[in-house]
Parts: C-alpha cells; sequence; structure tokens
C-alpha cells in the first residue's frame, strides 16, 4: 500500500508551520534583555548647622489708645448758647469749647451775694449786742439768762455767716460751669448737642464731646497663656533671654507696613488673665509728636530686646510638612539621606526658621534638592554651606521724640 506524501498534506505543513512558531518564541525567550541604565545619585545642597544667638522678636496685633482721653459733661444745667472750639481739631488745654446761658447763674449768685451782706449785718449787731450785756452781767445789773441769749444770738449770727458765704461759692461755682474749657491738650470730639439744644446735667444731654490727648499715646495688646507658657518654657531651657530688668522695647509696623519712627516701652501689665480670653492685657506708651498715631488704630507691635542664644536657624523651604509633623532630610557621615523630624518656632525674617528641637550642631540638613531625595537612599552633597557664625544684633537706637513747644 503506498503512504501519502507528506509534504502534499495540509494538515500536515500546518503542524510543522506551528513547530517553527513555537521553535522562535521558544528561542526568543531564552535571549535577555538588557539591564535599564541605574538611576542616577540625586545632587543635594546641605547647610552644615551652626547655633547662632539671634534676636527674639515676638509679633502682636495692637490698637492705639489715647493716653488720656476725657469726656466733657455739663456740671449744671441750661441751654448751650455757644460752641466755641473746632470740632475735630487738636485743642491746648484751658481752650474755651461751651457756653451756657449764665443769666440764671449770675442772678443766682447776686441773691447769694445780698443773703450774705444781710447776714454779716445781723452778725454784726450781735456781737454790739453781746459787747453791751456781758459788762452788765458781770455787774449783776442784768440775769445772766441775757447773757446766754445774747451769746446764743451771736452764735446763730456767725453761723449764718458761714452758710451765706457757702451759698456764694455755690453760685460761682455755677457761674464758672457754664463756661466749659478743655482739661487736657488733644483732639476734641463732635459736639453731641447743638447750640441752643438745652442741656441736663443730669440726664444724657449732659455728654457734650471728648478730648483725646495723643502725646504720649498707649497701645495695647494681648499675650495668651499658651504664649507665655512656651515663653517660659524656652526660658527654663535656656532657648530665650529676657531683657535686663525686663526693659523691652516696642516697636510699631504701621498698616501698609511702614515703621513708626518712635519706638516706646511698656508701662503696664495686667496682672490677671482675662475670663473670657485667656490672655492679659500689655500697654506700651510710645510719644507721638506728630500726631502720625490716632485711638483706635490698628498695628503691629514688635516686642524687642529679648536674644535666642544657640539657636538653630535653617531656610524655610527645607522644612517639610508630613503626617506626623515638620520634618528635614539629614545626610548622615555615609552619605545617605534620612528622615529628621523636628520642632519649628518662630519665623525669622523672611526666608528662615527657628528650629527648637531635633537638629543639633554639625547636622547636614539638605536644603536644596530635597524633592529627588529617597530616604535610605545614598545622595551627593554639592554645595556644602555652613551657618552664619554666632553673633549678637545690635543695639536698638530709639529715637527721642522732639521737646514740646513752650506755652
Amino acid at each position: 500500500m503506498k503512504l501519502p506524501d507528506r509534504s502534499s498534506c495540509p494538515l500536515m505543513q500546518l503542524a510543522a508551520a506551528a513547530l517553527v512558531v513555537a521553535a522562535s518564541a521558544m528561542i526568543a525567550g531564552c535571549s535577555k534583555e538588557a539591564p535599564p541604565p541605574p538611576r542616577p545619585v540625586p545632587q543635594v545642597a546641605v547647610l552644615t548647622i551652626e547655633p547662632v544667638t539671634i534676636p527674639f522678636s515676638p509679633t502682636f496685633v495692637a490698637q492705639t489708645e489715647s493716653s488720656r482721653q476725657v469726656n466733657i459733661v455739663a456740671r449744671v444745667s441750661g441751654f448751650l448758647d455757644k460752641i466755641a472750639y473746632p470740632e475735630g481739631e487738636l485743642i491746648k488745654q484751658g481752650a474755651l469749647m461751651f457756653v451756657l446761658d449764665q443769666k440764671p447763674f449770675q442772678a443766682q449768685l447776686n441773691a447769694a451775694m445780698g443773703e450774705l451782706e444781710s447776714q454779716q449785718a445781723r452778725y454784726t449787731t450781735a456781737q454790739a449786742t453781746f459787747g453791751r450785756v456781758k459788762p452788765l452781767t458781770e455787774q449783776d445789773a442784768l440775769p445772766l439768762s441775757d447773757l446766754d441769749r445774747a451769746k446764743g444770738e451771736l452764735d446763730a449770727a456767725k453761723a449764718a455767716v458761714f452758710s451765706a458765704q457757702a451759698k456764694v461759692e455755690q453760685a460761682q461755682l455755677n457761674l464758672g460751669y457754664a463756661t466749659i474749657t478743655s482739661p487736657v491738650t488733644g483732639v476734641a470730639g463732635r459736639a453731641l448737642q447743638r447750640q441752643g439744644a438745652f442741656v441736663n446735667s443730669s440726664a444724657d444731654s449732659a455728654n457734650l464731646t471728648y478730648v483725646a490727648a495723643l502725646d504720649p499715646i498707649w497701645v495695647n495688646f494681648n499675650i495668651s497663656q499658651n504664649q507665655m507658657a512656651k515663653y517660659k518654657d524656652w526660658t527654663d531651657k535656656g532657648q530665650l533671654l529676657a531683657p535686663k530688668d525686663e526693659a523691652y522695647i516696642v516697636e510699631l509696623v504701621l498698616p501698609g507696613g511702614a515703621i513708626y519712627p518712635y519706638r516706646g516701652k511698656i508701662g503696664f501689665a495686667d496682672p490677671s488673665f482675662s475670663q473670657d480670653t485667656g490672655s492679659f492685657q500689655v500697654r506700651a506708651v510710645l510719644p507721638n509728636p506728630k500726631l502720625d498715631l490716632r485711638p483706635g488704630m490698628f498695628v503691629t507691635a514688635n516686642l524687642q530686646g529679648a536674644m535666642r542664644p544657640n539657636a538653630i536657624v535653617i531656610p524655610q523651604l527645607s522644612v517639610q510638612q508630613g503626617s506626623n509633623g515638620h520634618f528635614v532630610y539629614v545626610v548622615n557621615a555615609s552619605g545617605v539621606a534620612e528622615v529628621r523630624p523636628v520642632i519649628v518656632g518662630e519665623y525669622q525674617g523672611d526666608k528662615d526658621i527657628v528650629v527648637t528641637g531635633g537638629l543639633a550642631k554639625g547636622d547636614r540638613v539638605v536644603i536644596d534638592g530635597g524633592m529627588k531625595v529617597v530616604p535610605g537612599q545614598p545622595v551627593v552633597v554639592s554645595a556644602p554651606t555652613a551657618a552664619a557664625p554666632a553673633g549678637t544684633a545690635p543695639p536698638l537706637a530709639i529715637p527721642k521724640a522732639p521737646a514740646p513747644a513752650k506755652k
């Protein structure tokens, strides 16, 4: 029997082709691809930590207040005859402000003076009567009862004179109260009563205006309980040194960023914390010779004078925020990057920040190229730098206010 030719069978041809494809795939699988090039070691810039002494100047939101604001209140009732001051402008102490109708008070003074003269005449008569009765009673020409009566009339007349004198003084005071002058030098508010209005000294209409002294001026700000606890902790650890005798200097930053040219000192600190805010108020006194500051202004108060010895300062951009807090990358002695948790403090200038925990002298902190760093992997330090040498801030110059003009 004759077998069929395999080369001429379609099934056999397909099988052969499949074997060829399979063999080609096996050969390709056995060949090794070229490995990818190794990842380059990242280059970073580092800062070698060197503790320095820097000034510590916390900032607070503050508000100005007149050092002596006096409400002008009418002491007597009457019709307002005249408003004699420029509203909203600076007036000097003793300047005329308001005048009430003086005629009723002048009449009361005249009546009191007439009563005083009458009582003085009565007293003169009583003195003469007593002078005649006394020697006659000594000679038993008159009974002692007449002497007692004369003495009583003399004492009563004397007391009446004192009473009449008091009425005259009261009338003079009332007449004087009808003319109202400024008790201080300062800016005067608008008049709350208009000319011709009746002013009742025992009602709200007695409030006429106010005068606010501007030189010197007060600046008030609050320090919270948490801030005080933090400052105390830094002081106990030697991380903060207060100025001698707690003589802090207060510098003001005006709206818009301008520095107020005159500095002041703390004049008052509330001894207790507020139950509502948990803070206590501090008041600074600053010269204001040009009247640039007005009551009610919001300013920024920089409290200067304290120092931070052995402070660690690094660029703000080198500090990163993680789920567990702040951290930086540190390059160890083997050139490997490590994650170092840190505790940050206040900002120092526009670009730096103070680190209060987590770093020590000699640590190399990554300040550039941190985005390429892989913790636990080596890095190449391209430009090692060192912190600025330790030093103290220059003394603060406190401009003095010009001498007040002589009155």
